[in-house]
């Protein structure tokens, strides 16, 4: 059974930086797209960035530039480096990845297995 744990949400103030930590147990991190997503209260959950498979990454456009996904294969571990926090990106951040391999586009939808979710709030 593949689980993903996130970590390391928090509170911060505006123009801060959080490191946000996916640990997937359960099945290999290479080999498998894996995505960040964000859901602010009463807004749609929305994409913010994915590894792809079998490589490169992709960025939300209005994200791309503060926002940097990684991984360690050897930690199985997917990050989200978030830079120059502001009140809008206070949301619950969620990671997620499809069942099979493939590179899915941007839509919660076409991911299968999700994280708990960790909660990033940005004070003003």
């Amino acid at each position: 059974q593949v689980q993903l744990v996130e970590s390391g949400g928090g509170l911060v103030q505006t123009g801060g930086s959080l490191r946000l930590s996916c640990a997937v147990s359960g099945r290999s991190l290479s080999g498998y797209a894996m995505g960040w997503f964000r859901q602010a209260p009463g807004k749609e959950r929305e994409f913010v960035a994915a590894i792809m498979w079998p490589g490169g990454s992709t960025y939300a456009d209005s994200l791309k530039g503060r926002f940097t996904i990684s991984k360690d294969n050897e930690q199985n571990t997917v990050y989200l480096q978030l830079n120059r926090l502001k009140p809008d990106d206070t949301a619950v951040y969620y990671c997620a990845s499809p069942a099979r391999k493939y590179s899915p586009g941007a839509s919660p939808g076409e991911y299968d297995i999700w994280g708990q979710g960790t909660q990033v709030t940005v004070s003003s």
